[in-house]
């Protein structure tokens, strides 16, 4: 068969999952960061399918929101009747009158990589199949149909667990249920599958069975167990995510990042980071994050969906969420950048200081105490400690708009809508409620006073209180 024959895609996404004991359709569980369905999505993108079905049922509309940017097609199996009705289902809805091979899959198996998809579609062209189908070798087989093989070992049936044998029940080699087939023979097919099992259902595996009678010819390529493992509970997503990060870890150190501890980095799928960067122990990067080259994140450091650039230097126990640091920057140790902070090139933000909503130009320090909240800071400035911009008036959030080369003192409160012009400087202690000019010095006087021998007083009340 042609490489260039059509090809189409149908994952089978419509199940409840009860056994993950769970409000939410198991597709839309979480492995990586992303739901289960979108790996799978993701595993297909290099394939050029025509089409690509999502067959939905519990909770479709969650799932459909779940798959939007993947291009995918969806058809509603709204009573879920085995494999072979979903199947049947994705026909009705979208592939009735396509022409080609037909990749299933399904979306609570997360781990499938485009390489084997490829490998697959692969042999079946390669062979002229009419159905090819993976399969793998486990340790414990129970539950898995069981793969027989003739004396030549050419593909003889697959035995389902509750009718194989004493001794079909020892094979290793199992199906775990992903197949290539040719529309010409799957679809007409379909109509032929009867519900004669235990659970009163129509299975896809009766699909092999019937061309293996007819004298089709079938195709397997072996498959590593952990790339189809499903997810059925709790405990398989746990074990899975587990895997995961092993392997995400792996990737990133095989493309030059270096990880001190890579069993305690918790990486996500869609993150990227860049060559000869560090990450330290009890790193957590997260969502979408995109790390540069040559940056240093020390331990206990939380990122999410962040914009970090070359030479960033995050030190321990930093967290930053949708936001954005430019190249040769220092955050930490215990800084906060939260949704909308902007840090330019060069800027130091420290310890305990929260950033939200603002712009910080280069070469501007705040190094300690501080909160910046819906606030423009110009390049060269400096943020002293204990500064405030006291951006709520209880009703609305006001801007604070700093200029260049400016110096504000410890302990300021700025009272936003206020803006600070260009080399003016904001002593130690002062509420600032009105603009300050360009290099304009703004103070509020406050004299000190001494109450001389008042220590010894205040001491001798104290004693006569507790006589």
């Amino acid at each position: 068969m042609s490489a260039n024959t059509a090809l189409a895609i149908v994952i089978l996404a419509a199940g409840q999952g009860t056994r993950m004991k769970s409000r939410h359709a198991k597709v839309l569980h979480r492995l990586g960061g992303r739901p289960l369905v979108c790996h799978v999505l993701e595993s297909c993108r290099g394939l050029a399918a025509k089409r690509t079905v999502v067959v939905v049922g519990h909770q479709a509309d969650a799932v459909e929101a779940a798959c939007k940017g993947y291009g995918a097609e969806f058809a509603l199996q709204r009573e879920q009747r085995g494999t072979g009705h979903a199947a049947m289902a994705a026909r009705d809805a979208a592939l009735a009158g396509f022409r080609g091979d037909v990749v299933i899959l399904y979306g609570d198996v997360p781990l499938l990589t485009e390489p084997t998809l490829r490998r697959l579609l692969g042999r079946h062209r390669d062979t002229g199949s009419t159905v090819s189908l993976l399969t793998t070798v486990v340790d414990e087989p129970f539950g898995y149909g069981r793969i027989v093989r003739d004396g030549a070992g050419r593909l003889e049936r697959i035995v389902e667990q509750r009718d194989a044998s004493e001794a079909e029940r020892a094979i290793t080699e199992v199906n775990p249920g992903i197949y290539c087939v040719k529309s010409e023979f799957l679809f007409p097919t379909l109509d032929r599958l009867r519900p004669t099992n235990d659970q009163g259902e129509l299975y896809l595996t009766d699909v092999v069975g019937l061309a293996v009678c007819e004298g089709l010819p079938v195709a397997t390529e072996p498959v590593d167990p952990h790339e189809v493992a499903g997810i059925n509970s709790r405990a398989d997503l746990a074990a899975l995510e587990e895997t995961l990060r092993r392997v995400l870890v792996r990737r990133h150190m095989d493309a030059g990042v270096t990880f001190l501890d890579p069993g305690t980095a918790w990486i996500e799928a869609d993150v990227t980071i860049g060559a000869d960067t560090t990450v330290g122990p009890m790193v957590q990067i997260r969502g979408k994050t995109r790390i540069g080259s040559d940056c240093q994140i020390d331990g206990n450091a939380f990122l999410v969906d962040a914009e970090v650039a070359d030479r960033v230097h995050l030190r321990s126990n930093v967290v930053l969420s949708e936001c954005s640091v430019a190249e040769g920057s220092i955050i930490g140790p215990f800084s906060h950048l939260r949704p909308g902070a902007d840090l330019g090139p060069d800027v130091h933000v420290g310890n305990f200081v929260e950033v939200k909503k603002s712009t910080i130009g280069a070469n501007t320090k705040a190094n300690h105490l501080a909160y910046i909240g819906d606030a423009t800071i110009g390049r060269d400035t400096n943020i002293g400690a204990g500064t405030i911009t006291c951006n709520y008036d209880g009703f609305a959030k006001h801007r604070t708009t700093i200029g260049d080369r400016v110096q504000i003192g410890s302990d300021s409160q700025l009272v936003a809508p206020v803006e600070i012009g260009d080399d003016a400087y904001v002593a130690t202690g002062t509420t600032v409620r009105h603009d300050v000019e360009p290099g304009a010095l703004a103070f509020n006087p406050k004299p000190d006073q001494r109450r001389p021998g008042w220590v010894e007083g205040f001491r001798q009340r104290r004693a006569k209180k507790k006589a």
